[in-house]
C-alpha cells in the first residue's frame, strides 16, 4: 500500500511539471517573452528623450557631409555635432572625406574615431551644477555608400577588400554568394567605425532596345522575385558581418529601375499604374521588410528616391514634387502591406540627398535659388525621418555648414512654437533612437566604436570576389556549341594578341594622384601572370600588345598618329576588348562601337573577343554579329580580370547567365525566368516523406496500392520548377493542375495556384468512383509526369507515368543548358506497402484450403502421419511467403509486391507449393534411410 502510494505521488509530481513545462510553451508565453525587449526599449527611450533639448531633438534628425578630414574643434563638422547636435555623418570620395592610396582606410577609421570621441566627450563635461540641464550622449551615426565594383560606386578605392558589383552579384544567381559578399562588406566597414550602410539598391532594372537606364551594373538584376532575394541575403550578410552593428538603408525606394536619367540631376518619372509598382518596383523592398528579424534579411530604413509615379501620384506635371517631398505619396506607399507593418514596428525613412541638382531643378529650374530650410521643412512633413544633406548650400552662404545651422535653428525654433510640427520630430526622434539601440545595445563609447585590433583583416577576403566572378561570367553570345566551332583552341604560344580597355582612373581625393581602378594593361598583365613565363609560358609576352579606347579613338580619327597600334592590329590573330562601361563624358569609351561601324575591314578575319566588365547590353545585335565571342564579366575589380583571363585560354567556362535584359542577343529576362518549356515537370502526392529518401525519380515506377474512398481528400505537389537558366522559377509562378475523371461521364477540372521556392501545391476531392488522372502545366512547360488514381472497391492504384515529351521550338541560343531539377523528396511509388483484411483472406482461403487438399492426398498415397506433415509443411510454407511479402521484403526482388490481391495469391501459392515440396523430400529422405541395406 505505502508503494503504491509513493509511486501514485511521484505520478502526481511528473503530471504538474508537465503542466508548467505545457504553459512555460504556451503562446501566451512566448508573447509576453517577446513583447518584454520592445516594452523596456519604449521605456528606455522615452527616458533618453524626457533629458533632450529642442535642439538635440532636431540635431537626431539631419544626415550631414562636410569637405575634408579636418575634424578638430575648431572646424564646422565640429560645431555641427557638438554644438549643434547633428545626429548623423556621411563620409564621401567628392568631398575629400578620405586620404589617398596607402592611408584610405587607417586614416578613415582615426577620423570616425575622432567624430564619435567628441560627442562623447562633450557629453562627459557637461555643467552638472544644481538647475543645470545635463542632456545625455547619443552616438554619431557614421554612414557611407559603399556599393562594390570600386569607382564610381565605392567611396573608399582601396585598401578594402575589392568587391564585385551588384549585377554581378545577380549574375550568379546565388543568394548564398550576395550574403558572403554582404558580410566581408559589413565586417570591413564595421571595423573601420561606419554603423551606416546606405545600400544595397533594390531597383529592378528594365532594359529596352531604345531605353536610357543609367543605373548600370548598380543593381542585382531585372526580375523583382531574384532582386528581392539577392537582396535579403545581401541584408543578412551586411548584418552578420557588422554583428548587428550596421543600420542597412535600402535604396532607391519606391524603385527607380525604369527611370530614365539619374535622379541625383533631374527629377524622373516613371508612368505606371500602381499594380505594376507593387509587382515590380515595390516587391524586392516588401520582400525585406516582411522578413524575420530573427533571419537578418530585414533592412532597418529605406532611401527615398527624388522620383514621380503616375501608379501614386496621377496626373504628373513638371509642379508635381517627387515622392520624397510629397506627403500623401509616401502615405500611400506607407501604407501598403508590408510596409505599414514594417514601419510601425521601427523602420526609418531617409531622403535622398536634399542637396542634389534634381531637388535644385525642381524648385528652381534657373538654378539661380535655393531655400533650404522650406526644402528641408516640405522633406520631414512628407514623412521622412532622416534628412540626407549633401551640398546643402544656400547661394547667399560660403559653405554648407552655415546654411545647415540656419536650418537646425529653424527647426529648433518651429519645435517650441507648434506642437504639432513638435510631436512629428519626437516620433522621428523615437524611431532614431531605437535604431541605435538595436546597434549599441547601450550609449556607450565602447559599445560604438570597434575594437582597433579589427582593423588589421580589412582588405583579406578576396577569394569572395574570386568565387563570384566565376559563377557570374557569361557567355552572352554565341552559344557554347557555336563557340566550340569558332573557336576550337584557345592563343597558342606564337599567336599576337592586342587588348584593348576601356580605362578607368579615379582619385581619392581632389589633391590624391590618379588612382588606376582599371588600367590599360589591366588584362595583358593577368594574361602574363597567368600564362606567361613564370606560369607554363603558353604564351610569349612580346606577342602581347595593349593600348586603351583613347588610343583607339586616336587612330580611327587620325591613323597615322598611332603608326604602331595599325602594325599591331594588323598582326594580331587575336583582338580582345575589356568594357568598363558606357560614359558620355567621355567619347572614347565610344571606340569599339566607331571600329565596327567604320572600320570593320581592320578585324576582318581576325578573332574579336569582348568582354563587358560593366553593364552587357550597351552593343547593338549588328555589333554583336560581328563579334567572335560576346562575355558578360559585370564588375571590373581584379578577379573578374583574372577570370576573363582563364575564359580567353579556355581554362574556364562561362555558365552565368545575364540577370537583365539584353536586347542586341534577344535575351529577354521575363521570358529567360519563365518555366522552361523543355522540362518534364515532377509530380508527387504530398504525403509525409521519408528525409532519408533523397532520389528524384527519373523512369516510371512500379504500382502502389493506397486506400482512398469517395470524399478522401488527394494532396499532391510538384518537383521544383525550373526556368530557362536551370534555376527555380520565381515564387508566385503561375501553374495548373489539370484532373480529369475518365468514363463515360468523364470531367476536367484545373485547379490554379502558385509557386513558392520553385514547387506548387494542391489538393482533390475525390467525388466519384472513377479513374482519376492528374497532370499539371506552368507555361509554357505543358509536359508533367501523371498520376493515374483508379479507385476498387474503396481503394486506389496509383502508378506514376513519364510521358513523352512533344516536339518544343528550340531554345534561345544564349540561354544556357537548363539542368534537370534535383528534388529531395520521396518518389510516388512508396515502397511501405499497405495490406488490408481482404488481402489476408486470400492468403488464408489458399492456405488453407490447399493443406488441407494436400494433406488429403498424402494420406491417400502414404500415410495418415504423412499427409498430416505435407498439409502443415504446406501450410507453414505459405503463411512465410505471405509474411514475407506483407513485411516489403520482396520489394526489391519481385513485381508480386506490387501486384495487389494477385500478388498476395501468387505468394500464397508459391509458398504452398514449396512447402509440400520440402515435405515430400523430407518423406523421400526418410524413405531411403530406412531402406534395409544388401550384404555381400
Amino acid at each position: 500500500m505505502h508503494s503504491t502510494q509513493k509511486w501514485l505521488n511521484i505520478l502526481w509530481i511528473l503530471v504538474l511539471v508537465a503542466g508548467q513545462v505545457a504553459l512555460g510553451l504556451g503562446p501566451g508565453s512566448s508573447a509576453q517573452a517577446a513583447n518584454n525587449p520592445q516594452s523596456e526599449l519604449d521605456t528606455r527611450v522615452r527616458l533618453i528623450m524626457d533629458q533632450m533639448t529642442p535642439e538635440q531633438k532636431v540635431g537626431q534628425l539631419f544626415l550631414v557631409t562636410f569637405k575634408g578630414t579636418d575634424a578638430r574643434r575648431d572646424s564646422a563638422i565640429y560645431r555641427l555635432i557638438v554644438d549643434f547636435k547633428v545626429g548623423g555623418v556621411v563620409l564621401r570620395a567628392d568631398n575629400d572625406n578620405f586620404e589617398p592610396a596607402g592611408n584610405t582606410v587607417p586614416k578613415a577609421a582615426e577620423l570616425i574615431r575622432a567624430l564619435q570621441n567628441h560627442v562623447w566627450d562633450a557629453s562627459q563635461t557637461q555643467d552638472r551644477t544644481a538647475g543645470t540641464q545635463v542632456l545625455p550622449y547619443i552616438p554619431l551615426f557614421i554612414g557611407i555608400s559603399q556599393e562594390g565594383d570600386l569607382f564610381p560606386n565605392d567611396q573608399i578605392f582601396s585598401g578594402m577588400t575589392s568587391l564585385p558589383s551588384l549585377m554581378a552579384i545577380g549574375a550568379t544567381w546565388n543568394p548564398s554568394m550576395a550574403e558572403a559578399v554582404g558580410n566581408v562588406m559589413g565586417k570591413e566597414l564595421r571595423a573601420i567605425g561606419f554603423n551606416l550602410y546606405i545600400g544595397p539598391s533594390l531597383d529592378v532594372l528594365e532594359v529596352t532596345a531604345n531605353s536610357a537606364n543609367t543605373l548600370g551594373v548598380r543593381t542585382f538584376g531585372g526580375d523583382p522575385f531574384w532582386v528581392g532575394e539577392m537582396g535579403k541575403a545581401y541584408v543578412r550578410g551586411l548584418h552578420l558581418g557588422s554583428r548587428d552593428q550596421m543600420a542597412v538603408i535600402a535604396k532607391h525606394f519606391p524603385g527607380r529601375g525604369a527611370s530614365d536619367r539619374l535622379p541625383e540631376e533631374e527629377v524622373a518619372t516613371v508612368r505606371k499604374s500602381l499594380d505594376a509598382l507593387r509587382q515590380i518596383e515595390l516587391a524586392p523592398f516588401f520582400a525585406s521588410m516582411q522578413a524575420s528579424v530573427e533571419s537578418r534579411a530585414r533592412m532597418d530604413g529605406v532611401m527615398v528616391s527624388h522620383i514621380r509615379y503616375q501608379g501614386l501620384q496621377e496626373n504628373i506635371r513638371e509642379i508635381t514634387p517627387p515622392v520624397s517631398l510629397d506627403a500623401e505619396a509616401m502615405r500611400q506607399v506607407l501604407t501598403l502591406e508590408p510596409a505599414a507593418t514594417w514601419y510601425q514596428e521601427g523602420g526609418v525613412i531617409v531622403s535622398d540627398n536634399l542637396g542634389s541638382n534634381a531637388v535644385r531643378r525642381f524648385y528652381d529650374p534657373t538654378g539661380q535659388t535655393f531655400d533650404a530650410r522650406a526644402v528641408a521643412r516640405n522633406a520631414f512633413l512628407a514623412g521622412n525621418d532622416l534628412l540626407y544633406v549633401n551640398n546643402f548650400v544656400e547661394p547667399i552662404d560660403n559653405d554648407s555648414s552655415t546654411t545647415i545651422m540656419r536650418v537646425l535653428d529653424s527647426f529648433a525654433q518651429k519645435y517650441r512654437e507648434d506642437a504639432a510640427f513638435a510631436e512629428r520630430v519626437d516620433q522621428s526622434v523615437e524611431r532614431i533612437l531605437k535604431l541605435k539601440l538595436r546597434l549599441f545595445g547601450e550609449f556607450r563609447i565602447d559599445r560604438v566604436l570597434p575594437p582597433a585590433s579589427q582593423l588589421a583583416e580589412v582588405g583579406r577576403s578576396q577569394s569572395v570576389a574570386l568565387e563570384v566572378a566565376r559563377k557570374a561570367a557569361t557567355l552572352l553570345s554565341p552559344s557554347a556549341a557555336e563557340l566550340n566551332i569558332r573557336l576550337p583552341r584557345p592563343p597558342e604560344s606564337r599567336d599576337q594578341i592586342i587588348f584593348f580597355t576601356d580605362v578607368v582612373s579615379a582619385r581619392q581625393c581632389s589633391t590624391c594622384g590618379e588612382q588606376p581602378i582599371f588600367s590599360v594593361d589591366s588584362l595583358k598583365n593577368a594574361v602574363i601572370r597567368l600564362y606567361g613565363p613564370a606560369a607554363g609560358g603558353s604564351i610569349i609576352q612580346g606577342y602581347l600588345f595593349s593600348y586603351s579606347f583613347l588610343d583607339l579613338n586616336t587612330y580611327l580619327n587620325n591613323p597615322s598618329g598611332l603608326a604602331a597600334l595599325g602594325v599591331n592590329l594588323a598582326d594580331a590573330e587575336w583582338v580582345v576588348f575589356a568594357l568598363s562601361g558606357d560614359n558620355p563624358s567621355h567619347p572614347e569609351s565610344q571606340a569599339l562601337r566607331r571600329l565596327l561601324n567604320e572600320r570593320p575591314d581592320l578585324i576582318l578575319n581576325k578573332k574579336v573577343i569582348v568582354f563587358a566588365f560593366g553593364a552587357p547590353y550597351l552593343l547593338d545585335a549588328t555589333d554583336i554579329a560581328k563579334l567572335t565571342a560576346y562575355y558578360g564579366l559585370y564588375s571590373k575589380v581584379p578577379a573578374f580580370v583574372d577570370t576573363a583571363a582563364r575564359i580567353l585560354f579556355q581554362e574556364q567556362s562561362a555558365n552565368g547567365a545575364s540577370p537583365v535584359s539584353i536586347p542586341g542577343i534577344g535575351y529577354d529576362i521575363i521570358r529567360a525566368t519563365s518555366p522552361n518549356p523543355l522540362q518534364v515537370i515532377s509530380l508527387y502526392l504530398d504525403f509525409p516523406v521519408n528525409p532519408e529518401i533523397t532520389e528524384t525519380p527519373i523512369t516510371p515506377q512500379p504500382t502502389e496500392t493506397l486506400e482512398f474512398k469517395v470524399g478522401d481528400v488527394i494532396p499532391f505537389r510538384t518537383g521544383i520548377i525550373v526556368d530557362q537558366n536551370g534555376n527555380p522559377v520565381p515564387d508566385g509562378t503561375v501553374v495548373r493542375f489539370i484532373i480529369n475523371t475518365l468514363g463515360e461521364s468523364g470531367t476536367t477540372q484545373q485547379i490554379e495556384t502558385v509557386t513558392t521556392g520553385g514547387v506548387a501545391k494542391a489538393s482533390y476531392r475525390i467525388n466519384l468512383p472513377s479513374t482519376i488522372e492528374i497532370r499539371v502545366v506552368s507555361e509554357p512547360a505543358m509536359t508533367s509526369q501523371i498520376i493515374t488514381i483508379n479507385p476498387l472497391n474503396g481503394e486506389a492504384n496509383i502508378s506514376t507515368e513519364v510521358p513523352t515529351p512533344q516536339p518544343t521550338l528550340t531554345s534561345t541560343p544564349t540561354l544556357t543548358p537548363t539542368p534537370q531539377p534535383t528534388e529531395e523528396a520521396e518518389e510516388l511509388s512508396e515502397t511501405t506497402l499497405d495490406y488490408g483484411f481482404w488481402d489476408w483472406m486470400t492468403m488464408l482461403l489458399i492456405v488453407g484450403g490447399g493443406g488441407v487438399g494436400i494433406g488429403f492426398i498424402g494420406q491417400r498415397r502414404i500415410s495418415l502421419r504423412w499427409g498430416f506433415r505435407w498439409g502443415m509443411m504446406a501450410v507453414i510454407g505459405g503463411i512465410m511467403a505471405y509474411l514475407y511479402l506483407v513485411s516489403g521484403w520482396f520489394v526489391p526482388l519481385s513485381p508480386l509486391a506490387s501486384a495487389g490481391r494477385w500478388g498476395v495469391a501468387i505468394s500464397s501459392l508459391i509458398g504452398l507449393l514449396s512447402g509440400w515440396g520440402i515435405g515430400w523430400l523430407w518423406q523421400i529422405r526418410l524413405q531411403k534411410a530406412q531402406k534395409p541395406t544388401r550384404k555381400p
